[in-house]
């Protein structure tokens, strides 16, 4: 999300005359996205911040601006923090940079009085409606179309609801004519983006023959003509019900990925995180998803060292975990965020066993990897070509419908194709192989 965010204040701030450059050294302007998830995403902002400031310092015309939720979520603070600030910009707001900025430069011309930080943190009503630009005339083989913002769960450990609000959807129309503009430019594959991207238009738009908004809007994007691809991030189990799972075997273009965050395998650890399912329910899920599609692909979020996670919780968790046979994981130790629920109870687990919980599952989760990609050995694979790999001559990369990323040698204009490519040798994060002629 954060990216998409980044990505629409780019192309409105390019709409508007101003260029991205290369390094913040030739950059009359730095703004800083910033995440407030964990406590490291906001010490490296800070950290970032602060070095920016000495630039600042030797260049009294160089403007730094924070956007995003730690904006959000520390407001007016973060001023005393950092006391170079020139724009301090919350989630609601984003669209309002290019004219807070021509404010700034005006008054460096001469043309206004110099203002001190400009600050943007209210809610605004439609805001949900602004985050829909890409840089015009720019390929994008896989884009991000935000459809929603905000969260109304309100799990025990996050700060979300406090930075995003209530969740806000945005029309189908809006949705479809973004992405069917993405596609006459190019795009093959879009990922549809919601704090729970599954509990889009809940409420407000009604089911039709026991289909979800969501699932109506799943039928929307597939029959736009063009589009090859359709992923989606981040869902929650409460959504998994049987509309959402029968789509993976109606909708040819619904790729076989979810992914599907578990948080805790412990039923206790999920009822303090406020997390309304049960394990077996989850593996429910997974079971009737792997049902539709045997050949689907899982990821997960897992959070260990949660307040009160005991020694049987995380053994719980360690099974579960090795039990669903993840493809990959995100895994994270658990920060306290001020603001939050959880933050009200003891963080009575030590920074060593939360290390040690996070090791064991990373050692299940390496092993796991590698036996499925080197399952893929010998078989062919239809990738989406990104663009040149990072490393390598003439080598470039794309991913397979699961989300696997492919290196092969190949050619420029393969970019924006699909392409047959058989396996040949894999790693734990990385899958080689060569492309299929024709013929062969």
């Amino acid at each position: 999300m954060n990216e998409r965010d980044s990505e629409a204040v780019a192309a409105l701030l390019r709409g508007r005359g101003y260029s991205i450059v290369d390094h913040e050294k030739e950059a009359d302007v730095v703004l800083l996205n910033t995440c407030a998830v964990r406590d490291q995403a906001e010490q490296k902002a800070i950290g970032k911040a602060g070095h920016l400031g000495k630039i600042k310092r030797r260049n009294p015309n160089f403007m730094i601006g924070i956007m995003g939720c730690m904006a959000q979520n520390r407001g007016e603070a973060l001023i005393d923090r950092l006391p170079d600030l020139d724009l301090l910009v919350g989630t609601q707001k984003f669209h309002r940079v290019p004219e807070m900025l021509d404010q700034l430069f005006a008054s460096q011309r001469g043309l206004g009085p110099r203002p001190s930080t400009l600050i943007e943190l209210g809610e605004e009503k439609g805001s949900e409606e602004t985050i829909k630009d890409h840089t015009p005339g720019e390929r994008k083989v896989s884009a991000f179309v935000s459809i929603m913002q905000g969260c109304n769960m309100h799990c025990t450990f996050c700060i979300v609801p406090k930075t995003r609000g209530e969740e806000r959807y945005r029309s189908m129309e809006a949705i479809c004519l973004e992405i069917e503009e993405l596609v006459a430019n190019g795009t093959k594959e879009v990922t549809l983006l919601g704090q729970i991207v599954n509990s889009y238009g809940m409420r407000e738009i009604p089911y039709k023959k026991g289909k979800s908004p969501f699932v109506q809007l799943l039928e929307r994007v597939h029959d736009i003509e063009g589009l090859e691809r359709i992923r989606f991030t981040s869902p929650h189990p409460r959504g998994f019900q049987k509309d959402l799972v029968a789509a993976y075997g109606e909708l040819e273009k619904l790729v076989p990925y979810v992914h599907l965050p578990l948080q805790s395998g412990s039923d206790r650890m999920l009822k303090l995180m406020r997390r309304p399912y049960t394990v077996r329910r989850y593996k429910e899920i997974v079971e009737q998803l792997r049902a539709v599609k045997p050949e689907m692909c899982l990821s997960t979020d897992i959070i260990v060292g949660f307040p009160g996670e005991t020694e049987a919780d995380f053994a719980e968790t360690q099974t579960v975990f090795e039990d669903i046979g993840f493809d990959m994981a995100y895994l994270f130790k658990y920060s306290e965020r001020a603001g939050t629920k959880a933050a009200e109870m003891e963080d009575d687990i030590s920074d060593e066993i939360k290390e040690a919980r996070n090791q064991a599952l990373l050692e299940i989760l390496g092993k796991r990897s590698l036996w499925r990609n080197q399952q893929l050995i010998g078989t062919v694979q239809e990738v989406l070509v990104e663009g040149p790999a990072k490393r390598g001559e003439h080598l470039y990369t794309g991913r397979n419908p699961g989300n696997r990323k492919v290196i092969f040698p190949g050619t420029e204009r393969l970019i924006g194709e699909m392409v047959p490519v058989r396996i040949e040798e894999a790693t734990i994060s990385t899958i080689r192989g060569e492309l299929v002629l024709a013929g062969v």
